[in-house]
């Protein structure tokens, strides 16, 4: 989440007079995350979250997001559900950009996450890729490995800027990712494709919800698991923390049970997914435009962490105990 384009309050207070949620009491914007622009709302019948969708958000992609959202909460799954306007459609238009209003939900994130927090989000990942199951949508992964390249062109000539080196470290590491045998027979279906820690609520230690599916997408499920290593298993040094990712995977593997082919290909699909984070911070930390209301993440972040998974060769030099995931 983040703040790139500024809404007066007159022309909110109108674009709510469409809605049935009440008088604009006040409203804020978010400044956590980095690809659209978000609002909280509190209005005399609740709080909201407002979002205007930009940068790599495609208006066509919305209906998709907008629908798994309805989906999952049909399933099971808690998450932010769409307001339709009087004229019952969920997207809308503000400021010259699509907009969306969600409802709120209840819950923080963990801002130095726990192994019962790991094995929570794990547990919730595995019912939200079961929930998604019969989702009769698709949307193309546009920041897979395939992508990586024409991702990496804009921002190559500056990578250097960011740490000298960094562009001659991702150009091998690209190659290296081209000619690697990426997996291709692996259980497919709907991924969060984005499920930081700021994207899980808790309460007491319990999952509340999972937020912010703007990145969802048809891809393999353990490049969702993946992703979540990578996002929630290293310390602040970037150190690997075994017992979060034992925690996490132990309770993925209890709601749906991973293959032998998922489990074999695990590390080097936390390699690409470790590439995707650096390239796309990257790509953003060079371009934050002037005046937005956003913090852009380190990418350097994912340097580090990309050059630790560069080392495993199966998920046993991560020092995970397989003996539980092959029962």
């Amino acid at each position: 989440m983040a703040v790139y384009t500024d809404v007066a309050a007159d022309e909110l207070a109108e674009f709510l007079s469409h809605y049935d949620i009440g008088e604009l009491r006040s409203y804020k914007g978010i400044a956590e995350g980095v690809e659209n622009s978000n609002f909280l709302l509190h209005t005399s019948a609740g709080s909201f979250i407002l979002t205007l969708y930009e940068k790599r958000v495609a208006k066509k992609d919305l209906p998709f997001f907008l629908g798994l959202m309805t989906h999952l909460a049909s399933n099971g799954i808690n998450c932010p559900q769409p307001v339709k306007n009087k004229r019952g459609e969920a997207l809308s238009t503000l400021a010259g950009r699509p907009a969306v209003i969600i409802t709120f939900l209840e819950g923080s994130w963990p801002r130095k996450p726990t192994a019962v927090h790991c094995a929570g989000v794990g547990q919730a990942l595995a019912k939200m890729h079961l929930a998604a199951g019969n989702f009769d949508n698709a949307r193309e992964n546009t920041l897979s490995p395939g992508y990586f390249d024409g991702l990496f062109e804009p921002a190559a000539s500056r990578a250097d800027e960011v740490q000298p080196g960094l562009r001659a470290f991702i150009a091998k590491e690209l190659a290296y990712l081209d000619n690697s045998g990426w997996p291709f027979k692996l259980p497919v279906g709907i991924i969060h494709a984005d499920l930081f820690p700021d994207n899980v609520f808790f309460l007491d230690d319990q999952v509340s919800g999972i937020i912010d599916f703007t990145f969802a997408c048809t891809y393999y499920l353990a490049y969702d698991i993946a992703i979540c290593l990578n996002a929630w298993c290293f310390e602040s040094d970037c150190s690997f923390n075994v017992t979060k990712a034992q925690a996490f995977l132990y309770a993925y593997h209890s709601e749906r049970a991973l293959t032998f082919n998922e489990l074999a290909d695990l590390p080097l699909l936390a390699r690409g997914a470790a590439m995707r984070f650096l390239l796309t911070r990257l790509v953003d930390f060079l371009n934050v435009p002037e005046g937005a209301l956003v913090r852009p993440k380190d990418p350097l972040e994912y340097a580090r962490k990309l050059r630790f998974q560069q080392g495993a060769k199966s998920i046993r030099d991560w020092g995970i105990d397989v003996s539980r995931l092959n029962a």
